[in-house]
């Protein structure tokens, strides 16, 4: 969700503005999302209607999905790096679509910019000042679904030649194998009572060939003493559409049928992520643990036959072992939607630009780090807590909540000592708006979320009856 989306039949942006109008409008309307839902054309493979135009410049939000940082960091950072900032592409995409598609797309503007560099005057001179006069190649920076899109790109794009045109591909959160989170997303329309906002996202949800492609795909059901993947009967029981997972399987049994080219994959860690789940007459109960296996990848069960649970954490989004395909890993304590614009991950992400060996082949990155737990969505004026994870220290973490528009901020928190390794407080907002929850710790990491404050119930009310 990291693209601006524009709808050329209404001329209007349709996804990717932080205004608060926009965002009330977008998420607390009955109908607000629905130029985000698959038209009829759209299903059918006309996909004119609407244009990523650019990747998100300000913060969003989104339920479940949480806040999304902009990319600015990272592309002004590939591009102070780069030879010329010709160098550098961008590639901003539908995110409603199929992963194909934006695969396809992604190889033919790859190869042409490819095709473009060669010839440009600073590629030239660039050669002359390397150890070796060799022409440039690929690197892909690739986050959550971008990374999905990348390695289609290189073995399903149509281009045979693009992946050894290439020179890395640095994954920042990408769900290899989906992720718990999406069938949350799913379910919002027949499960617990939940917001609006979550609701709204449901509905869209359940037209996007994407949605479907990020269902988790390794054993994570409990049914019973067993531990199963998910069919197209569990899809449709939850909310999502039959026929778009069985093109999701479908899908990634070509992807996976091919060897993936080469790539160093980042993975968040520390963060409290949904790994499993249990289907109850249609609902869906979400748990942060997931199950230990043998090499087999057979289930190992305690003496009374209870398969072991296992909590491994993850970005919020993406638990930590769906985001890598091979290893080692580069772990970053950090939230999903803030990764691409983490501070201790940029240096990595500039060695790597650089093409830095030790970045690849060397031991993996540290493990510490803290954990944040907030809401998605609270009103203002509500107390709701905020929770610290990986240190019982209150004297470590220092805790700063701002609006994502600068016009508030507050550091005045006191901790509490929870159970289980973790700090509480109690926070409540001003206003209506986007904020910004950082935690720092101490000894160096910090950790970002935003956070959506809507409209109470008696407001909202009044919006969806507008």
């Amino acid at each position: 969700m990291g693209s601006e989306l524009y709808d050329t039949s209404t001329g209007t942006v349709i996804w990717g503005i932080s205004d608060l109008g926009w965002l009330t409008k977008a998420w607390l309307r009955s109908k607000g999302l629905a130029s985000l839902h698959l038209t009829p054309e759209e299903q059918t493979g006309d996909y004119s209607r609407v244009q990523a135009r650019r990747l998100l410049q300000t913060p969003t939000w989104s339920p479940f999905l949480r806040g999304i940082e902009p990319y600015t960091r990272l592309v002004a950072l590939a591009q102070a790096t780069a030879a010329h900032h010709d160098a550098v592409m961008t590639f901003p995409y539908d995110w409603r679509l199929p992963v194909a598609v934006n695969a396809h797309r992604l190889a033919g503007e790859a190869r042409a910019h490819l095709h473009n560099w060669l010839s440009h005057p600073a590629q030239t001179q660039a050669r002359r000042q390397a150890i070796e006069d060799r022409p440039a190649r690929l690197v892909f920076i690739a986050h959550s679904m971008g990374g999905l899109i990348t390695n289609a790109a290189l073995t399903l794009g149509g281009d045979s030649d693009l992946a050894a045109d290439t020179r890395g591909i640095l994954t920042l959160g990408t769900p290899f194998e989906g992720s718990v989170v999406a069938t949350n997303i799913l379910n919002a329309l027949q499960g617990a009572p939940l917001p609006l906002p979550h609701t709204g996202l449901a509905a869209a949800a359940a037209t996007m060939p994407a949605v479907h492609e990020l269902l988790p795909r390794f054993p994570c059901l409990e049914d019973g003493l067993d531990v199963r993947r998910l069919t197209a009967s569990d899809v449709d029981a939850i909310g999502g559409d039959k026929e778009l997972f069985t093109q999701a399987q479908d899908f990634y049994t070509a992807l996976y049928a091919h060897p993936l080219p080469p790539q160093q994959p980042v993975v968040g860690v520390r963060q409290d992520t949904v790994q499993s789940l249990t289907i109850t007459h249609g609902v869906v109960r979400a748990s942060e643990y997931c199950f230990l296996t043998n090499a087999n990848r057979e289930l190992i069960r305690d003496p009374n036959g209870v398969p072991r649970r296992m909590p491994t954490w993850g970005d919020g989004t993406v638990h930590r072992l769906s985001a890598a395909l091979s290893t080692p890993t580069i772990p970053v304590a950090a939230q999903h939607g803030a990764l691409a614009s983490n501070k201790r991950l940029l240096p990595l992400i500039e060695d790597f630009l650089l093409d830095h060996d030790a970045l690849i082949r060397g031991p993996e990155q540290g493990d510490d780090g803290i954990g944040l737990t907030i809401p998605d969505f609270v009103t203002p004026n509500s107390r709701w807590e905020c929770a610290v994870t990986g240190t019982d220290d209150p004297a470590e973490v220092e805790l700063c909540i701002a609006a994502a528009d600068g016009a508030w901020s507050s550091e005045q928190f006191s901790f509490d000592v929870a159970d289980d390794d973790r700090l509480s407080t109690q926070v409540t907002l001003p206003g209506v708006g986007l904020y910004r929850v950082t935690a720092k710790a101490a000894y160096g990491p910090e950790v970002t979320q935003i956070i959506f404050a809507g409209p109470d119930e008696s407001a909202l009310k009044d919006l969806t009856e507008d």
